[in-house]
């Protein structure tokens, strides 16, 4: 998908991204462990054209110390959005701060928190999450509001 700068290709990517979570849901059915859903939407994302790198690790820094693989992310999609994947009964303010500190972390951006269990998916199974310490975007344009 190469360099997203401005709103509508941040809104495009994360529409792509979503547009494949629920086609792997609508095809799955709820009810699957997360690594069969993460294993999937991998694979519809590279189907898509987008560059997408599972259980990446993430380093945590603290004072002078590192340390290494505190965190995996579940997906990490052009390397831009973070995907947290669930399979619960609903999302909680758990799970919020869990995507915002990875968020935190990686300096990404953007990141979906998309719950599998969720039927369907679009009825409060996503979650779009803004890292407000994140870098401005290339072009300088605000994200769209969805965000």
């Amino acid at each position: 998908m190469g360099e997203c700068s401005g709103e509508l290709e941040w809104e495009a990517l994360t529409e792509t991204i979503l547009g494949c979570a629920i086609k792997v849901q609508r095809s799955l059915g709820p009810g699957l462990l997360e690594s069969a859903y993460e294993t999937c939407l991998a694979y519809e994302l590279e189907q898509a054209g987008l560059d997408v790198h599972r259980q990446v690790p993430l380093d945590i820094t603290y004072g002078e110390i590192l340390v290494p693989a505190a965190y995996r992310l579940d997906l990490l999609v052009e390397n831009r959005v973070v995907l947290e994947l669930k399979t619960v009964d609903r999302l909680t303010d758990f799970h919020e701060a869990q995507l915002l500190t990875y968020l935190r972390f990686s300096g990404k951006r953007i990141g979906l928190l998309l719950n599998f269990w969720r039927w369907p998916m679009k009825d409060g199974g996503i979650k779009r999450l803004l890292n407000p310490k994140a870098p401005p975007l290339a072009s300088g344009l605000p994200l769209p509001s969805a965000f």
